[in-house]
């Protein structure tokens, strides 16, 4: 993986890498730019000095005064209102074995990563600015320990600026077995573990909802209901390779540093992009030669970009015959088949962290012409990603699309020049 030149000498002074979070439905960067904070994907490296917390003193039966003086002191607390008379605030301490980093809507300074709604297959920030967001300010934390194997363990709710956490009276609550409290946040943080990591055999684990001290619960019966679902006492929310997290308005996806070794760099994608162009494939109508655009140019249509069929998967350059409507996007018949169905423009995948192999790039998704390897195409076609606040559906993970035909996914079929 990249390192700035200098770390390259000295491997050794390169900092540990605990992994990366990338938003599904960006294709390597934000319409408008990576900026600051606000990226497509950001990675947790083990920080100068552990900033860790960790639950302690308990103070049960606090007026709202105690409470608000408890919650005013220098550290972290979480505050559980039961009732106007009463709230319970579990004081945290410093945890010099542990990096805390936080994932929310939030600009503010205690946010590490600040995470706004997915659009589907918008192309600029403007189309996304609009929507009433469900993404939580301060939505979750993730702890990572300094130590190897540098487990990841992720949490509902983000401290705010003045390190607190407050469930109010409206949030689901509760005290455990032990006397301790627990909660969830008004949205929730659902995750979902692969089975068998993340490569081309996985299989979709199921969709669990984490509360506020990372215990692990079913869904409950619509996103943000009062009722708690049941406690699943032999998961944990240890996050490994190809976790998903749903922040309720945008999907991220774990990938450890081990994990991220395996998958192609972006000079790979870069090699099979030059690969696929240097066979030049034909229009089988034209004649004319296509070719993928590069990669910086990803969404503007080039003139020698390769369309597809996607009921039977030709590649054609764009022609303007066949149509029964000269709208794009409306069916049309493939000039080779004669089978009727949508015309789209083809682009490459170009965030290798979504990649299960190194694979070609032979397979497109439907309906949006993102292009990867089939086994990368076979597995996101099966993720169900929560939409909304109680649906479900698979979408391409480069553009957030909603997948459509049978398989969600096709094979394209490239004309050889004739020569």
């Amino acid at each position: 993986l990249m390192f700035s030149p200098d770390q390259e000498n000295h491997p050794s002074k390169a900092p540990v890498k605990y992994g990366e979070l990338i938003v599904l439905g960006y294709n390597g960067s934000l319409p408008n730019g990576d900026r600051g904070r606000r990226k497509s994907r950001f990675a947790l490296f083990k920080r100068p000095k552990a900033n860790g917390v960790k639950p302690s003193t308990v103070h049960i039966a606090c007026t709202p005064q105690a409470a608000k003086a408890i919650s005013n002191k220098d550290q972290h607390s979480i505050s559980y209102t039961l009732s106007r008379a009463q709230t319970v605030v579990v004081e945290y301490t410093h945890d010099s074995n542990t990096d805390m980093f936080q994932i929310g809507r939030s600009t503010e300074s205690p946010i590490d990563f600040v995470v706004t709604d997915t659009v589907p297959g918008s192309q600029s920030n403007s189309d996304t600015q609009s929507v009433q967001s469900t993404i939580s300010r301060f939505a979750c934390r993730i702890i990572c320990e300094r130590n190897p194997p540098f487990t990841a363990r992720i949490y509902a709710a983000g401290f705010d600026s003045s390190k607190n956490i407050f469930l109010g009276e409206k949030a689901a609550k509760w005290k455990t077995s032990d006397g301790q409290m627990d909660g969830l946040t008004t949205n929730g943080v659902l995750v979902m573990h692969p089975r068998n990591g993340f490569m081309e055999d996985s299989k979709p684990g199921i969709w669990r909802e984490i509360s506020v001290c990372g215990n692990v619960f079913s869904l409950r019966e619509t996103r943000s209901a009062q009722q708690r679902g049941k406690m699943v006492e032999i998961e944990t929310n240890q996050l490994q390779d190809g976790s998903l997290i749903d922040l309720c308005g945008a999907t991220l996806l774990w990938r450890t540093a081990e994990g991220l070794s395996h998958t192609p760099t972006v000079k790979h994608l870069e090699a099979l992009r030059q690969e696929i162009n240097a066979a030049r494939p034909q229009c089988p109508v034209g004649f004319n030669t296509l070719a993928f655009p590069s990669m910086k140019r990803k969404d503007v249509v080039d003139e020698k970009q390769p369309w597809v069929y996607l009921n039977c998967g030709h590649v054609h350059g764009y022609h303007n015959w066949g149509n029964k409507e000269e709208r794009d996007g409306k069916d049309r018949e493939c000039p080779m088949c004669r089978s009727v169905g949508p015309y789209v423009p083809l682009w490459l995948g170009c965030e290798a962290g979504f990649y299960v192999d190194a694979g070609p790039p032979t397979h497109a998704f439907s309906p949006c012409g993102h292009v990867c390897s089939e086994k990368t195409t076979a597995y996101w076609s099966q993720i169900p990603l929560p939409h909304g606040t109680h649906t479900f559906h698979a979408a391409c993970p480069f553009c957030a699309h909603q997948l459509a035909g049978e398989q969600g996914y096709i094979r394209l079929i490239f004309q050889g020049p004739l020569d």
